[in-house]
């Protein structure tokens, strides 16, 4: 990502924010708003772009005149990939920081590092990445597609380019296991077969023998949710193996931190996908945010699902403030609650009163030259695995992640 560090700062610094240091010097006439991201570190890939998009979204909001007639200011910390700095700066925050609302994690563990904090200090808090589903917590707000959402719309486009049979290869951890059973549910739902799950640590690069196994199966689709840098090899591999042509590929995963991008048209083209975000809308609210990015980047069109999931996390607090006319915590749930909605880069977004999680459009897309081609456009997409197992508005002193039965 390239991105002109003297500029940005100097924008973000108009803002309260940084790309790595606090800002704790704030008026007491402004809204604070937390963001704890790794900035830098394995995941910096994903937390840099979301912290412009935080930014940005912040700039829109006070360039439109502050909220209830006050600038919003960010407090921001790097947690530099690490777990620990999560509750460290999590605590700052709240305790010494004592901002109105907190946006940030990536990782499961880096959301369940701070959560807690957030509920015992009273403090607002939005999780703004895909996941697994299943947390269940009135204190909390999540913008993310899960799995439901996203394989659902996926499996039966997939399975209809393709055919019956279907392989999976999965990250072997908790998001991935739990990916490779929504797909198989919905394989089944659609009159498939999964005829192999294979599983792979997030280090292996190495998937010579699995393609060997995949031409000896012969499924009629492979499904790959497989995830970082190690496991992009696989659709290296998979390309150079002649495979492309004979077998058609699917992922639950490819693109969400702009991977496609780095791998050649020979070896993206025609991997199907399904997120909230392309680049390739045609909307004016996307028109609008990619001309903003670029403008705060010098050209940079680098952002990506997570990074929109993210500014869509932030308009939906100022929204659900702005109804609620107050910053009191308990007032803007319930403003939220009200199944409030805003028009962000990915199409509609509304909040969910009985989950507390994003109800989005879903868009079926395929790597075309290093970019997302929307195919058709599914509005609306319920989060229904979540909506399985937590309702907020019947049990609204829950807090639990559940382990949802597939």
């Amino acid at each position: 990502m390239t991105l002109n560090r003297r500029k940005f700062l100097t924008t973000s610094a108009a803002l309260g924010g940084a790309l790595m240091m606090p800002q704790t010097a704030i008026a007491a006439d402004t809204i604070r708003l937390g963001s704890v991201l790794d900035m830098s570190g394995p995941f910096d890939a994903y937390g840099k772009p979301m912290n412009i998009a935080l930014n940005l979204a912040v700039a829109g909001i006070n360039d439109g005149g502050g909220l209830l007639g006050k600038q919003v200011e960010v407090v921001s910390y790097d947690t530099q990939s690490d777990m620990a700095l999560y509750t460290q700066y999590g605590q700052q925050l709240t305790r010494q920081d004592k901002v109105d609302v907190v946006h940030g994690g990536i990782l499961s563990a880096s959301r369940e590092a701070i959560r807690q904090i957030m509920r015992k200090t009273g403090t607002l808090y939005f999780y703004n990445v895909l996941y697994e589903g299943g947390v269940c917590d009135r204190n909390i707000f999540i913008n993310g597609v899960t799995p439901a959402q996203q394989v659902e719309a996926l499996v039966p486009y997939a399975m209809g380019k393709s055919g019956p049979k279907v392989y999976i290869l999965a990250a072997d951890y908790n998001y991935g296991q739990i990916m490779a059973k929504w797909i198989q549910k919905f394989v089944a739902d659609n009159g498939g077969e999964t005829v192999s799950v294979d599983f792979f640590p997030l280090d292996v690069s190495d998937f010579g023998s699995t393609i060997a196994r995949i031409q000896t199966v012969g499924p009629d689709l492979v499904i790959a949710p497989l995830v970082g840098g190690a496991h992009l090899s696989f659709f290296r591999q998979w390309a150079a193996a002649g495979m492309k042509s004979r077998i058609p590929l699917a992922s639950p995963t490819m693109g969400v931190g702009n991977e496609h991008k780095v791998l050649t048209p020979e070896e993206g083209n025609g991997i199907m996908v399904a997120y909230n975000y392309s680049q390739e809308l045609d909307s004016p609210a996307n028109n609008a945010f990619r001309k903003a990015w670029a403008d705060a980047n010098d050209g940079d069109q680098s952002m990506h699902e997570i990074a929109v999931s993210q500014y869509h996390g932030v308009l939906t607090w100022a929204a659900g403030v702005e109804k609620a006319g107050t910053l009191d915590r308990q007032a803007v749930i319930e403003a939220l609650e009200t199944g409030i909605s805003i028009d962000g880069p990915g199409g509609k977004v509304t909040v969910d009163p009985k989950t507390h999680h994003a109800i989005l459009d879903v868009h079926i897309m395929e790597i075309q030259d290093q970019g997302m081609r929307v195919i058709e456009t599914l509005p609306q997409r319920q989060p229904i695995d979540t909506q399985a197992v937590c309702d907020l508005a019947a049990n609204p002193d829950d807090n639990t992640q559940y382990e949802i039965k597939i």
